[in-house]
């Protein structure tokens, strides 16, 4: 019988690998201008919040990606934190005690590892090491870590909610591949995974971040108070759901073959991920910020660009689609996308989405109010 660690592990579809036409790596200035906004808030974090005594115990400095994916924003990221952490020991006069820097890059087994090492910066200024594994349980030693970075990655569940693929279950998601415009029974059982998950994923951090260090997390998000059904994430999935049905229809997929595939990500408010951390008791939240929300295209903001959207979707959903569906079907359903996405650009005028960011430190028990 499968354990559940290996469940999670045959359920990861990392991000496209290689540097081919739909490749992650070349379709991913989303998640870069992101890296670049945070550059700031998290140099801010470190200098306000990075505690002293730990620059004075630290040998050597551990940061950990996780959900590295193949690169080069994660390389961007850990550039950012190594910086703002070196200026933190000049502002504290401890110049000669800069440390060595350790960098552990972290995504699912299956993750292009190769590619990620072969593109690694050859000016870099830290010894590199490669952490396979879920984020959704343990990866490091414990009180391992003086600095966790994890963007556009805890929206990804563990797992799709059994009760959704379940025809005897009222949370049953016919016709559907995730929960935007669907029944209360099909929201309830994707937050109930996102509860579980992301408990699972504080409670692993609390063990591996030393006290006083510090996890950021940049996050693809709804706006406090959003319906599901108002949010903009969702509506892209839907479109993405509707390209399945319409293949189904005209007989090239089987409709049961769609009923049967839910897409394991949930959209989570601000407010519901501080209520996590709130539930876990490990970490304070020392502040919340939001970024620049940018929709990728090529030729201006006026206009939307299908194709540059198709892209930057299929350099996340193929991996997954094609597990499911085969990849026969691949160039079909994103350039049925690309069409759909053009047709109703008025949903990124009404459709609510936020990019948020937010600083946790990792505190002892003493510390709990």
């Amino acid at each position: 019988m499968a354990t559940e660690e290996s469940r999670t592990v045959q359920e990861a579809y990392p991000m496209m690998g290689g540097d081919g036409l739909y490749s992650y790596a070349k379709n991913s200035t989303q998640q870069r201008k992101a890296t670049d906004s945070a550059k700031e808030p998290i140099k801010k974090a470190i200098a306000e919040k990075l505690g002293k005594e730990i620059l004075q115990s630290s040998k050597t400095f551990r940061i950990a990606d996780l959900g590295c994916s193949v690169g080069p924003n994660t390389f961007f990221a850990a550039q950012n934190i190594l910086e703002a952490v070196e200026s933190k020991y000049k502002s504290e006069g401890l110049n000669s005690q800069i440390p060595d820097f350790q960098v552990f890059f972290s995504d699912h087994t299956s993750n292009d590892f190769n590619l990620l090492f072969t593109s690694l910066p050859q000016d870099r200024r830290y010894y590199v090491a490669g952490v396979p594994g879920s984020f959704h349980g343990r990866l490091f030693p414990k009180n391992s870590l003086h600095f966790v970075h994890s963007s556009y990655a805890i929206h990804w569940l563990s797992r799709a909610p059994k009760e959704v693929v379940n025809k005897n279950s009222p949370a049953w998601n016919k016709g559907r591949i995730h929960y935007s415009n669907s029944g209360d029974e099909v929201v309830l059982a994707y937050k109930a995974q996102y509860d579980k998950d992301v408990q699972q994923f504080l409670q692993a951090r609390a063990q591996e971040i030393v006290y006083g260090g510090l996890m950021v997390l940049i996050v693809p998000g709804i706006p406090n108070g959003t319906h599901h059904s108002q949010s903009l994430p969702s509506m892209n999935l839907e479109l993405l759901g509707s390209c399945l049905m319409d293949l189904a229809r005209k007989g090239m997929v089987s409709e049961e073959k769609v009923d049967s595939f839910n897409l394991p990500i949930y959209n989570m408010s601000p407010q519901e991920l501080e209520a996590a951390v709130e539930r876990n008791g490990c970490f304070s939240v020392e502040g919340v910020e939001y970024l620049p929300l940018v929709v990728p295209n090529v030729s201006g903001e006026s206009k939307i660009n299908g194709q540059v959207l198709a892209s930057h979707l299929r350099a996340a959903m193929e991996g997954i689609i094609k597990q499911h569906f085969g990849e026969e079907i691949l160039d079909l359903i994103f350039d049925s996308y690309r069409k759909k996405i053009e047709e109703n650009s008025s949903i990124f005028n009404f459709g609510k989405a936020v990019h948020f960011f937010i600083i946790l430190k990792r505190i002892s028990e003493n510390q709990l109010s």
